[in-house]
């Protein structure tokens, strides 16, 4: 079974939002609606003060907060690791949101349900090869999306030799970041 997941390194990434434009477009998303928000991050102390933009969405938890608070079991996690909300199911009552501690979902402007970062899912299992608009989109690379279970995998050698980590060092999560 394929897990999927996506290294993000903040190293390379120059904050300059074309991953949110293009999973908003992917999405349809409103300019107010974003499943992707940067976290400006400064460390170090004059003259060695060293920056970083962190994009944050969806880590897609193995042990969600989110479908465990969710009433209507809407929200749940896939075999292959990827947190889904039914939206025929969801009653937007922001239980999910208040759990949530990446602050990762947002309100459908529209009919008033609460969405998130679907790690592209549907494409993924269309197109047989995962790829993510906001990895297609990215202008320095410092995304990939890939299977994290398969050790022949891009991402999955990427993660080893790069030393990446989850944000809470959770290593279930399927979003990691070198920093």
């Amino acid at each position: 079974m394929t897990r999927y997941g996506m290294l993000i390194n903040t190293l390379d990434c120059i904050g300059c939002y074309t991953c949110r434009v293009s999973c908003q477009r992917q999405n349809g998303l409103v300019p107010t609606e974003a499943f992707i928000h940067f976290l400006d991050s400064e460390s170090g102390a004059y003259p060695h003060v060293k920056t970083e933009v962190v994009p944050v969405q969806c880590m897609h938890c193995d042990d969600a907060p989110c479908a465990k608070a969710c009433p209507t079991s809407a929200t749940y996690v896939t075999n292959e690791g990827i947190v889904r909300v039914d939206q025929d199911k969801c009653i937007g009552c922001k239980y999910c949101m208040a759990v949530c501690p990446y602050q990762a979902r947002v309100i459908n402007e529209v009919t008033g349900t609460v969405d998130k970062c679907r790690l592209c899912a549907a494409e993924l299992a269309e197109q047989g090869t995962p790829n993510c608009s906001c990895v297609s989109a990215c202008l320095t690379g410092c995304r990939m999306v890939g299977d994290l279970d398969d050790p022949e995998s891009d991402i999955a050698q990427a993660v080893v030799s790069l030393n990446a980590r989850t944000l809470t060092g959770d290593p279930q999560a399927t979003i990691y970041y070198v920093r």
